[in-house]
């Protein structure tokens, strides 16, 4: 099986399965004890609004879908805590990095990253940001791994999350 990744633009066609990937995602975490996402959040809503705003991605592994995730500028209050190193220079948030737990331990993770990082600096993007729950050691590894730096913190309804910043 290839495991190379390609990054598409989710359409309205891909919600239901989008929503069932991060279903069977929030299953695999409360197996092992990440109680980072649940039927509050995120919604069925809230990834049709990804879709419907253009902002939700796809990473593709053999016409499966293997992640999807959402690029934006968008961002709650709490990212004023962040000691943000670059803040003169445009930047990019990614939100909801979700692996279909088909294709975890493969390394989509990181490759969505690589990926999603050459496609912001081609669109003159400087620096991204993301936050990261404080109780899953797989994203904060992966993050931390390819060069992200903790510069803060949040709080939210499910605790603690780090914030991640990267020049790119």
């Amino acid at each position: 099986m290839s495991t190379e990744l390609i990054l598409r633009i989710a359409t309205i066609d891909d919600l239901d399965y989008v929503e069932k990937i991060f279903k069977n995602a929030i299953e695999v975490m409360d197996s092992n004890g990440i109680n980072q996402w649940d039927n509050i959040y995120p919604t069925k809503e809230i990834l049709k609004e990804d879709i419907l705003k253009g902002e939700m991605f796809l990473g593709v592994v053999d016409n499966k879908m293997a992640c999807a995730f959402v690029l934006n500028s968008d961002y709650d209050e709490e990212y004023i805590n962040g000691n943000w190193k670059y803040r003169n220079e445009s930047f990019s948030i990614v939100h909801r990095l979700c692996v279909n737990p088909d294709f975890q331990n493969q390394g989509i993770g990181t490759q969505s990253m690589i990926l999603i990082e050459k496609m912001l600096r081609k669109d003159g993007i400087e620096s991204i940001r993301l936050d990261a729950f404080s109780l899953n050691p797989a994203a904060l590894r992966l993050y931390e791994k390819i060069g992200y730096v903790r510069v803060g913190e949040a709080n939210w309804r499910k605790g603690l999350f780090y914030l991640y910043e990267k020049k790119i």
